[in-house]
């Protein structure tokens, strides 16, 4: 809405320096600086609101026993996140660009879906929460939202988007696309599915999971603004997608609330984000991967949430089969997901977060060479 008001003023009067708003560049570090304003400044009352009414929290009996000490730790902090990102996405996004419309209602949709689910176990006691089927009820519905605008009314986004409306792009090939064709729907429906419960397994240790987010959100920044510019995008043999620099406003804001909430949540947290965050998040990095066409690149992107939902899933998997075939379950980790193998192992939670952040940068420098190497 900013952005409107700024480009009146600059079209009537022509103060100097109200030019800038245009330059998506510009807003984008504008939308990161007011995020982490508004963390550093909404923080300290939700934590404060949040304690008063005693939301806190659970101890998790199939964690660790570190984390015993963690219970009565306010959670839904993810209330803090969702505000940082949607207000300066609002006040300094174009809102008539539907690709911000279309993350706008992923965000909210699933932050929805992950504060009912908070509150369903820490105020109203109910320790399971939101059921797991309707969890993914509500994930599918969002996907097959987004899906169906792409693939039936592209023309809502960008007239020339039906061109490529259900191809993605080949990493590591130039003028390759692959066409999903009639799995088109399906697939966007698994991938925001998929990335939002991952970023919610991810979010077992201080810090973990939302400094991740923070560092694709970054690596997504760049390559939203890439695919929205004519020059860069055919230097570097990708679609030119018009209006998708756009999402790079989103994404700024994506990495300033993130190093705003990492404040409150570093070893040893003041808060936690809970489904209401994390849920909402993951959902989000996947539609971003979606709306600009790199959806093969998520193994690489989110290489770190990819690694947590697989050890869930081969542990799972190995005990049943060997419950069934030995009687007993046997487990190939220590524990899943699998930040809490390395926990079990003696490595210290500061150390092990620390670790994967080294890798979600190793996995964001090899993700943004995909664009060079081709």
């Amino acid at each position: 809405m900013l952005y409107y008001v700024i480009d009146l003023l600059e079209q009537a009067y022509h103060p100097p320096g109200f030019g800038l708003i245009r330059f998506i560049t510009f807003r984008a570090a504008a939308a990161a600086l007011t995020a982490l304003v508004i963390s550093f400044w909404l923080g300290p009352m939700v934590i404060k609101i949040l304690k008063q009414r005693q939301i806190g929290e659970a101890a998790k009996l199939e964690a660790p026993k570190t984390h015993l000490t963690k219970a009565g730790t306010p959670t839904m902090g993810g209330l803090i996140v969702l505000a940082s990102v949607l207000a300066p996405t609002l006040l300094w996004g174009n809102i008539g660009n539907m690709y911000i419309v279309l993350i706008i209602f992923v965000t909210a949709a699933l932050g929805a879906v992950g504060f009912m689910d908070d509150f369903l176990k820490v105020v109203k006691k109910k320790p399971k929460g939101l059921i797991g089927k309707y969890k993914i009820v509500g994930q599918v519905v969002v996907g097959l939202v987004v899906g169906s605008i792409i693939y039936f009314c592209p023309h809502w986004i960008d007239p020339d988007l039906w061109k490529i409306h259900s191809s993605t792009t080949v990493p590591f090939f130039k003028h390759r696309e692959f066409d999903f064709g009639y799995l088109y729907i399906p697939m966007v429906i698994f991938v925001i599915t998929a990335t939002s419960n991952a970023v919610n397994l991810t979010d077992g240790l201080d810090g973990l999971a939302i400094g991740t987010v923070g560092i694709v959100a970054l690596t997504l920044a760049v390559m939203s603004y890439v695919s929205g510019h004519a020059f860069l995008s055919d230097y570097l043999t990708i679609p030119f997608i018009r209006g998708n620099g756009e999402l790079a406003v989103y994404c700024g804001a994506l990495v300033g609330a993130s190093l705003g909430f990492l404040w409150f949540n570093s070893y040893p947290a003041q808060v936690f984000m809970g489904d209401t965050g994390s849920l909402a998040l993951g959902g989000a990095i996947g539609a971003i991967c979606v709306l600009i066409k790199k959806e093969l690149l998520l193994p690489t992107l989110g290489g770190v949430f990819l690694a947590e939902a697989i050890s869930v899933i081969v542990q799972r998997a190995y005990f049943k089969y060997t419950k069934k075939k030995y009687g007993e379950g046997r487990r190939i980790f220590k524990m899943a997901p699998l930040h809490h193998h390395f926990e079990m192992l003696g490595w210290p939670e500061p150390k092990i977060v620390a670790r994967f952040y080294v890798v979600a940068i190793l996995m964001m420098i090899l993700s943004l060479v995909t664009f060079k190497v081709r």
